[in-house]
């Protein structure tokens, strides 16, 4: 027998992972809204909690389960049975699971289908359990509200999905084949964003560089075209992109960096290892020299640039002296920042059944190196920073009464003192650096 509950009046989106599950999470919570369910007060439990998750790393279903767990515990305590849904990877690839190991868990659905949550949350309040793991992407973003953001920082995605297959990596199974959004809905979305309060846009795609589609004219761009396109919006002031693929670079990207005032001097460019062998056993498709002359091109137009990258260690079968070509390309290049893992098997990923699997313990050794090489080019990147100036984009609040803190142009965390306001753009001087932040004295507002 079905039991018939209330819907819901509050909820809460918990998004793990990417900066694209953020995207998504915000785009569940937009679609809540339009229903009039209320983002839940702080402190309380929401009457449907939605967990947005990643199945990049080992044991991500795991976490799940356990999430799910706290999440009835809490509402027994609180004396309320919460509906729970999960969603994003981790739905698309293990949803029947899901449903068969988690009575408590009323919706699963895919990362390509959360538009149809509002009929999900339908089903569930008559007493069914839904699950929707279906793909198609661009229906998503037709069936999507119009975009409400007052944060001065917004994400927009723009290009979906994966075509090529690294051999450690679920994207393509779980987001499904490289899509590029129409170019007028993207100009659309932008257009919303800035007039909802956003001075900066970040561009988020699987290979977000990748993208191709007909500008306003009917000509074929790239993300270059639109890139121009989007520095024309007044009210626009700051550009990025994230995350790229060596393999989808061209010219014309790269020359945007010199050209369009309004792009950061901010590249993020996984590279995953440093040696051509472990690089091919990945599929990457890219060696470490092509990957640092490629890197040479952007600092030949834009000279002042952070770079940032990705890392993979521990991948099967790589030895000692691989693992030191990943540390002569961290000193090469002398990131301002990345992202380092050790490597994960994934089920049905070529690599989780390659020979030469590597030991725990020392993937931990390699790691914990390879965290400590970063951390030094990182704040020899930020001592090298003190005494430019620059604009600071006000995203928060600082710990002490009239500290604020935001970003630079270089994507590093900046705090200052003085009277502004979130969404100020703020000229400082960069005074004292530290490992992760500086120090910015304040010129005036521009």
């Amino acid at each position: 027998m079905k039991t018939v509950s209330a819907p819901p009046k509050t909820y809460r989106v918990k998004s793990f992972g990417c900066q694209m599950n953020v995207y998504d999470g915000e785009r569940m919570a937009e679609l809540l809204g339009e229903r009039g369910i209320q983002p839940a007060p702080e402190g309380e439990e929401a009457d449907l909690v939605i967990l947005n998750t990643c199945h990049i790393r080992e044991k991500a279903a795991e976490k799940v389960y356990s999430d799910i767990g706290r999440l009835v515990k809490a509402g027994e305590e609180a004396g309320k049975k919460p509906l729970i849904a999960v969603a994003g990877c981790v739905a698309q690839a293990e949803g029947e699971e899901i449903m068969a190991r988690a009575p408590a868990v009323s919706i699963v659905v895919g990362p390509q289908a959360y538009h149809r949550l509002p009929e999900m949350l339908d089903r569930a309040a008559n007493g069914e359990r839904a699950t929707d793991t279906d793909m198609p992407a661009i229906a998503k973003f037709d069936a999507l509200p119009a975009r409400r953001k007052r944060g001065p920082s917004a994400f927009l995605t723009v290009q979906e999905g994966c075509d090529k297959f690294c051999t450690y990596c679920v994207v393509p199974y779980t987001r499904g084949a490289e899509i590029s959004r129409p170019f007028a809905h993207l100009i659309t979305e932008a257009q919303k964003l800035v007039e909802a309060g956003a001075k900066e846009i970040t561009l988020l795609g699987q290979n977000v560089n990748a993208w191709a589609g007909e500008d306003d004219k009917g000509a074929g761009v790239g993300l270059a075209g639109l890139i121009h396109a989007l520095a024309r919006i007044d009210g626009l002031e700051r550009i990025r992109y994230t995350t790229s693929h060596p393999n989808d670079m061209d010219e014309a990207l790269i020359a945007a960096h010199g050209e369009v005032a309004k792009l950061m001097p901010y590249l993020h460019l996984p590279v995953q290892a440093g040696n051509d062998r472990i690089l091919k056993a990945m599929n990457r498709q890219h060696t470490a020299e092509s990957y640092l002359r490629l890197l040479e091109q952007f600092r030949a137009v834009r000279p002042d640039i952070a770079l940032s990258g990705d890392f993979i260690v521990g991948f099967p079968g790589e030895t000692e002296a691989e693992f030191e070509d990943t540390l002569r390309i961290v000193d090469e290049v002398r990131y301002a920042h990345a992202f380092s893992f050790k490597y994960s098997p994934r089920p049905g990923t070529p690599a989780a059944t390659m020979d030469g699997q590597i030991a725990p313990e020392l993937m931990d050794e390699r790691l914990q190196r390879l965290q400590a090489r970063i951390a030094q080019h990182q704040y020899a990147f930020n001592q090298d920073s003190v005494g430019k100036s620059c604009s600071v984009l006000v995203e928060r609040t600082g710990r002490h009464p009239g500290q604020w803190l935001g970003k630079s142009p270089w994507l590093q965390s900046v705090w200052f003192e003085g009277d502004h306001a979130i969404g100020d753009l703020v000229e400082v001087t960069l005074a004292e650096a530290g490992p992760n932040s500086l120090r910015g004295l304040v010129a005036a507002l521009v």
